[in-house]
């Protein structure tokens, strides 16, 4: 959702933004760089549940799981895909990265492994999922790699600049 708010005779655009990550592994990690995101006065966050919730989808099957990412999509402008260990891997980030795209969402991925999780451990690298997709631009084919960014949430600042990163983003997708 996108709307625009008057604060302090200051126009303010609050952004909907979607986080797309693998769940088991880095939820702890997620909603680190989540709560930077909404405790701003101008964000509003979608695709986070809580383990419960996400545990009933999930036990619905596939077809649920893809409904809740559709609908948790809805009225968003941005996708932020964190990158951790095995994100790459994982069937419904990619079916997240490819509604954003159909979409015309803003996408970029944020590498969050080196945040510690709930035990106080980082985690290894993993690849940029935007590696594994193609998109044809004036008859070539384009890795998504290539258009959208990807971030170091510690070494890029993101507690600082996500915020610029989401706009810059939404800006380029001409949203």
């Amino acid at each position: 959702m996108q709307r625009l708010t008057q604060q302090d005779d200051e126009t303010i655009l609050i952004r909907s933004v979607y986080f797309a990550f693998h769940y088991e592994r880095d939820v702890w990690r997620a909603n680190v760089v989540r709560n930077s995101w909404v405790t701003k006065p101008d964000r509003a966050a979608a695709g986070f549940v809580d383990a419960a919730e996400f545990e009933k989808v999930k036990a619905r099957g596939e077809d649920a799981v893809k409904r809740w990412i559709l609908n948790q999509l809805e009225g968003t402008s941005v996708t932020v895909v964190l990158i951790g260990s095995e994100t790459s891997t994982r069937p419904y980030v990619d079916f997240e990265i490819q509604e954003s795209y159909k979409r015309k969402n803003g996408l970029l991925g944020v590498h969050i492994y080196k945040i510690e999780n709930q035990e106080g451990k980082e985690d290894t690298p993993g690849q940029n999922p935007f590696e594994t997709f193609t998109v044809n631009r004036d008859g070539r084919a384009v890795r998504l790699s290539e258009l959208y960014p990807v971030y170091y949430w510690f070494r890029d600042k993101g507690y600082d600049n996500l915020p610029e990163w989401i706009e810059t983003a939404a800006r380029q997708a001409g949203r």
